[in-house]
Order: C-alpha cells, then sequence, then structure tokens
C-alpha cells in the first residue's frame, strides 16, 4: 500500500473564441464608457456592465483541475481563475470499480453511444488532443458515477500497486486502432 500523496493539477484548454469574446468585451466596455463621458451619462451603466462580465467570465472561463491522490482517498478539486477553488469530489478508492483508458474494453459497458449502463458523467480533463484520458467508475454517496480524467503515470501506477486488478494501463504504445483520434474531431464519447 502507499502512504504518498500524489498531487496533479490539469489545465482545461481555452475554448476557440475565448480570447476574441474577451477582447469584444473589452473593446465595447471602452467604447460604452466613453460614450458615457462624450454623450451621455446613460451609456456609462452599459459600460460599467460590460467591465463586470468581463471581470466574471474571466473567471469561469479559466478552469484547473487538481487531483490528490492520498492513502485511499481522492480528491478533485475544481480551480477557477487561478483563485477559487470549490471540492468537486472526495471517493474512496475502495469504493472504485475501475480505472482504464476510454476505449477499454472494461468500461465498454458505460460509454455514452453503445454502452449499456448509463451513469452520472463528470468531465475533469484537459481536452488537449494529444493527452490520453482515463475513465474511472466509482461510487460516491451510494451512487455509481462515470470520472473522465487525465492521470499521470505516478498517479496511475501508485493505484495500479493498490489495486492491480481494478487498474487497466495501456502496454507501451498501446491504442486501439479503431480509436485514434484525428485532429479536430473526437472518435470516442465517453
Amino acid at each position: 500500500m502507499y502512504q504518498n500523496k500524489i498531487v496533479e493539477q490539469v489545465i482545461r484548454a481555452p475554448r476557440p473564441l475565448t480570447r476574441v469574446l474577451r477582447a469584444g468585451m473589452a473593446v465595447f466596455a471602452v467604447l460604452f464608457l466613453l460614450s458615457g463621458i462624450v454623450v451621455s451619462r446613460g451609456f456609462m451603466l452599459t459600460g460599467f456592465l460590460f467591465t463586470v462580465l468581463y471581470y466574471i467570465y474571466g473567471i469561469y472561463s479559466q478552469k484547473e483541475y487538481e487531483y490528490t491522490l492520498e492513502n485511499h482517498t481522492l480528491a478533485i478539486d475544481i480551480i477557477w481563475g487561478k483563485r477559487y477553488r470549490r471540492p468537486a469530489h472526495v471517493l474512496d478508492m475502495e469504493t472504485m470499480e475501475t480505472v482504464a483508458p476510454n476505449w477499454h474494453d472494461a468500461v465498454a459497458q458505460y460509454r455514452k453511444r453503445g454502452g449499456s449502463i448509463k451513469l452520472s458523467k463528470y468531465d475533469y480533463t484537459s481536452y488537449e488532443e494529444n493527452t490520453p484520458y482515463y475513465t474511472m467508475i466509482a461510487t460516491e454517496n451510494h451512487k455509481k458515477i462515470k470520472l473522465l480524467l487525465d492521470l499521470s503515470d505516478p498517479m496511475l501506477q501508485a493505484m495500479k500497486q493498490s489495486y492491480p486488478d481494478r487498474v487497466y494501463l495501456p502496454q507501451s504504445g498501446q491504442m486501439h486502432p479503431d480509436r485514434m483520434q484525428t485532429p479536430g474531431k473526437e472518435i470516442i464519447n465517453a
């Protein structure tokens, strides 16, 4: 059994139009504030609202996840805007059913398309093209849930060491041939 604490931080990739939207909000805020000074003060309220919207959008558009594996507990926290942290899940690893790559047969029955068992899904991946993600099936509050995670090798090895019959690791260089991801297209909806 492991007694170490392994912490991994995953930064979610920004959506394609995030920068354009933020720049547009900043431009409109400046334009309305200047219009409020030059033309009428009624425009200033709209300018201030765009400024507040820019600030709030900046917080909620930057999302990070932190996985902490300590003893037999996996804690997942969501971090918004590099300032605000909220615990999302605290899972007892003894109740974990399986951890496997998203294409593995051990999680085939839980897939969105083609699976026979429907579970609540929580996606804590980075959305990076070349980063493999894993599906974890665990029990939380007496309810089975599905988690999509970007797990690092040290965390996977620690899980495999403690739960060898429940953790499936890909062999070196192994990837399911039908599940090769092409740029811009997601083949599997886990």
